[in-house]
């Protein structure tokens, strides 16, 4: 399977004062369990979480950080915290991550991707406290051309979709800062991220292919599908979370050789189609049935998209842990213990230590 990111390598973070910005999310609350488990002083600052269902409530983080309610276009907000924690580390997750949302709602999608990461790079522009930035985007920043190879960091952006536009230019916003700003602090590692569709256990979100998924086999109806053909680089919510871990890590020890561009993503032979990742949660389900949508799409959608993860590879030494079929047991089994009244920490705990390699004992 290739080198692991185990949690020897992450020993720079033990202690350190982190700063998350959309920590009340899927992935943002997936990272604030990691960090906590590695043990770093975490602050979380995001709008409130979805529903009562939602991951961060059913963990209840709130009572193991320093929970902060608010808003990333509130710029003087956002600063007062920076303040006040002095964070020597900043995950920028907080974003609009829909790209359906998006069509209905692009100025909120524009104000809260762009303006919004503008304020944080201010944050982290105005604060000395911070010696490690890693700033997260998405894989479809880039113009995406159908090609049957993976988009390399130094490909065109650019994006169809308000969403993907929005990522391409978060992108261009942060090289600004870097070559303006970041560049001249000799202490400063800062880098953007890209990663592959991250599934795994406690997304709720609406329009996003598991979460529909579970909702509609709790209800036992038939699963629809719009573009079964489409591929994506599906993987687990813990690959791309323990590559991020790894370049903050990286840049504590070593601020400039890791400021840059990064993708994270499955390897090229894992790449998979919707109606085979539906197939298989149906399969590991136990139950289901898939009905495909011949309607032509209501908005235009990526046909073909995968990334070229060699500079993680070969430079970062990160690699993905689990395939494909291993993803989406964990993903099924996540839901299938939830619903069966298992504690969400128990589980995502339980998962977390699976893939770094650690004992429970």
């Amino acid at each position: 399977m290739g080198e692991v990111v185990n949690v020897a390598r992450l020993s720079a973070l033990r202690g350190k004062r982190v700063l998350v910005t959309g920590h009340t999310g899927f992935k943002g609350s997936w990272l604030c369990v990691a960090l906590k488990e590695l043990g770093a002083d975490v602050t979380g600052y995001a709008l409130p979480p979805e529903g009562a269902d939602s991951h961060f409530e059913l963990l209840e983080l709130e009572k193991s950080i320093r929970h902060v309610v608010a808003d990333i276009r509130d710029s003087e907000k956002l600063q007062s915290v920076f303040d006040d924690t002095r964070p020597e580390i900043v995950f920028h997750l907080a974003a609009q991550a829909l790209v359906r949302r998006s069509y209905d709602e692009p100025k909120l999608t524009f104000d809260t991707n762009v303006a919004g990461s503008v304020n944080v790079l201010e944050a982290v522009r105005n604060t000395a406290s911070v010696r490690s930035f890693v700033y997260i985007t998405s894989d479809k920043c880039y113009v995406n051309r159908e090609w049957a190879w993976g988009y390399r960091e130094n490909d065109e952006l650019g994006g169809h979709d308000p969403y993907s536009a929005s990522k391409a230019a978060a992108e261009l916003v942060f090289s600004a800062y870097q070559n303006s700003f970041f560049s001249r602090r000799a202490e400063l590692g800062a880098a953007s991220t890209r990663a592959g569709n991250v599934i795994g256990g406690g997304d709720w979100a609406r329009d996003r292919i598991v979460p529909d998924c579970i909702r509609s086999l709790q209800d036992k109806k038939s699963i629809v599908l719009r573009s079964p053909e489409s591929t994506r680089p599906w993987q687990h919510v813990l690959e791309p979370l323990s590559g991020y871990l790894l370049l903050a890590a990286r840049m504590c020890e070593d601020a400039k050789n890791y400021s840059s561009a990064w993708n994270f993503g499955p390897r090229s032979n894992e790449i998979r189609t919707v109606k085979e990742l539906v197939t298989k949660i149906v399969e590991q389900w136990g139950s289901g049935e898939i009905e495909i949508d011949a309607r032509a799409p209501a908005f235009h959608e990526a046909g073909l998209l995968h990334l070229n993860c060699d500079k993680a590879h070969q430079l970062l030494g990160w690699h993905p842990r689990w395939d494909f079929e291993q993803t989406v047991i964990q993903t099924v089994r996540w839901y299938c213990e939830i619903l069966a009244g298992t504690p969400a920490l128990t589980i995502t705990r339980r998962q977390m230590h699976e893939f770094f390699g650690v004992r429970d004992d």
